[in-house]
């Protein structure tokens, strides 16, 4: 019923940038929870950050906390993580999720229900 696509992957030198975007289609966008996961070589998918319906809560994993903000347009359709100073150890294939939900305030780290097809980031040292 929710169909997700990522973009906004690609190649960067450590401490560069970059700003990825998922796209949402399906039932009203602001009931559903927003999330970034990511999944690197070899390890298991890890949560990086989440943001409440309503766009007032956010939550972030340690390892990104004050390099990472997570954004949403309801009006779009639209979820952003824009990453900063980016390090090696980010490297990993990057995906959104959704998470149905009736409280708008809620911006949890798991319990996803829906997933997009992932985009790799590669930064390189």
């Amino acid at each position: 019923q929710v169909h997700l696509v990522e973009s906004g992957g690609g190649l960067v030198e450590a401490g560069g940038s970059l700003e990825l975007s998922c796209a949402a289609s399906g039932p009203t966008f602001s009931r559903y929870a927003m999330g970034w996961f990511r999944q690197a070589p070899g390890k298991e998918r890890e949560f990086v950050a989440a943001i409440s319906g309503s766009a007032f809560n956010t939550h972030y994993t340690d390892s990104v906390k004050g390099r990472f903000a997570i954004s949403r347009d309801n009006a779009k359709y639209t979820v952003t993580l824009q990453m900063y100073n980016l390090a090696p150890e980010d490297t990993a294939v990057y995906y959104c999720a959704a998470r149905e939900t009736t409280r708008w305030d809620m911006a949890p780290s798991g319990g996803y229900d829906y997933w997009g097809q992932g985009t790799q980031v590669s930064v390189s040292s």
